[in-house]
């Protein structure tokens, strides 16, 4: 289990400190992952391969999600990789920086773009005054950016925003020493397993499905283990 006091560890997040980062970062692939551009191809196929699992997807016996929000989209190398290619109609997409979003105005598919941060969205209407609802919300590699607290506050937005049959993916870092860690660089947390599960829990959501990433190959060994939660209401 995760040392009580490494709970705190999510303290030292500095919003500004981290939104100065990703303004300095290149509006590119390799900017978005870190130098890393080449394990795209294995992330999203991985990421295919998970929600075909959970009856998603183009092709025979799976359905296609209506509309999917994303958050934390940056410039759209998920939006149009994974979420528009083949999984969803319509993309809605959360990203605070708008330099990144300016890449995503126009593209077929995507409907709304929130230039926020995740701690601040709120759930929208459509024009009819109505709530708008999502067949599937995809969060990948910028919680971290967010407290515990603000984490939970997000997903049980999320939540609420969910069709009936509606599914909420994580997919992000974990760390492999006994609790969470912090990194000054760019002011965000890397979470042990135990604390996602804590926070899932809190937000009121059930894990049905986990996977570990695999397919980086030689790098495997030199990247933080990338999980993937599958999360349904736990009401």
């Amino acid at each position: 289990m995760t040392d009580p006091t490494t709970e705190k560890v999510d303290a030292r997040i500095s919003r500004e400190h981290g939104r100065r980062y990703w303004e300095g970062v290149d509006a590119t692939v390799d900017g978005m992952l870190g130098g890393f551009p080449h394990v795209s191809r294995v992330d999203l196929r991985g990421s295919h391969n998970f929600l075909a699992k959970l009856g998603i997807g183009s092709k025979p016996g799976l359905r296609m999600a209506a509309r999917v929000l994303e958050g934390g989209a940056g410039i759209g190398r998920i939006t149009r990789g994974l979420l528009l290619d083949g999984i969803a109609s319509e993309v809605d997409v959360i990203e605070p920086i708008a330099k990144f979003t300016a890449a995503l105005q126009d593209t077929p598919g995507v409907g709304r773009i929130f230039t926020m941060g995740l701690e601040d969205w709120e759930p929208p209407c459509d024009d009819d005054g109505k709530p708008r609802s999502y067949d599937l919300v995809w969060i990948q590699w910028c919680v971290g950016h967010l407290t515990d607290e603000q984490l939970v506050g997000f997903l049980r937005r999320c939540k609420t925003a969910l069709n009936p049959d509606g599914l909420i993916v994580v997919k992000e870092n974990n760390t492999t020493s006994d609790g969470d860690e912090f990194d000054d660089l760019d002011s965000a947390v890397t979470r042990h397993n135990d604390t996602f599960r804590r926070i899932f829990d809190e937000a009121g959501l059930r894990v049905i499905r986990v996977e570990l990433q695999k397919g980086f190959g030689a790098l495997q060994r030199q990247l933080l283990p990338v999980r993937m939660y599958a999360l349904r209401p736990a009401e």
